[in-house]
């Protein structure tokens, strides 16, 4: 009998442990765009949206012992990337190997409200996919056996960086108050059209405590809009077209400098 009621006594605190730690883990985070649509136009340069969003404690959530962290992580539509290494042979340079990375963003950035080495370490960065640099590995493969990977990783990072597409922001998100933060994303002219995604992850001493997702599109708009569709739904006609538009101007240019 004494037994058993120190195996409950055991099991009770347990049950207690347990129960404290959920509720010292009651935040919940709020998030929204300003706004959910980029429409492209004939003068179209670029955009700036903002991700704004308030953390929420009940009654019951303990004090935490450090500050909240906001890493905030954007992806656009995916494609395949290829990644090729140049070798010198003589006087030119040439193709050697290559790396495919299927079903990547093209667009990707990555905004923090300070540096991520500061929240957590490199091994924990890798093994919850945080950062630029984590941010497509495979889930549960947090360790690169293969140092080629590596590489070639690192190299559609830098070479995206180069086009405006990749982008780490370490102090991108600001907290305006204890517990409302902003972020601005800035989308570039050359960013594609298609839907994209926005995670924000809330953390603590380097542990996530609460995870939100929204959204937005990027689309065209007015006569940049017409044309797409009208080469996707009737390539055909569009490519008649384009050919008897060819010829038009060609004949306008040859009759306007003549020379008689």
């Amino acid at each position: 009998m004494k037994r058993f009621t120190a195996l409950f006594s055991a099991l009770l605190a347990i049950l207690c442990t347990w129960l404290g730690a959920t509720s010292a883990r009651a935040e919940t985070l709020i998030a929204a765009m300003s706004a959910h649509q980029v429409q492209i136009t004939s003068n179209y340069t670029g955009s700036q949206l903002t991700v704004f969003g308030l953390v929420e404690r009940d009654g019951r959530t303990v004090a935490r012992s450090g500050p909240y962290d906001i890493i905030i992580t954007v992806r656009g539509p995916r494609r395949m990337l290829l990644v090729r290494e140049k070798e010198q042979l003589g006087p030119i340079w040439i193709n050697r190997t290559q790396r495919r990375f299927p079903d990547s963003p093209v667009f990707l950035h990555v905004a923090s409200s300070r540096p991520i080495g500061e929240m957590m370490s490199p091994e924990s960065a890798q093994r919850d996919r945080v950062g630029l640099a984590n941010a497509e590995r495979a889930p549960g493969n947090w360790i690169d056996l293969d140092p080629g990977s590596v590489r070639f990783r690192d190299s559609l990072v830098r070479i995206m960086q180069a086009k405006d597409l990749y982008g780490y922001d370490e102090r991108g998100v600001t907290f305006l108050s204890n517990s409302l933060f902003s972020a601005p994303v800035d989308i570039p002219a050359t960013a594609p059209t298609g839907s994209y995604t926005v995670d924000i992850v809330l953390y603590s001493g380097g542990v996530p405590l609460a995870r939100q997702q929204t959204n937005f599109e990027v689309v065209k708009t007015g006569i940049e809009q017409r044309l797409a569709s009208g080469a996707y739904d009737w390539p055909l006609l569009y490519g008649l077209a384009a050919v008897l538009l060819a010829l038009l101007l060609g004949w306008g240019a040859s009759v306007v400098f003549r020379r008689d």
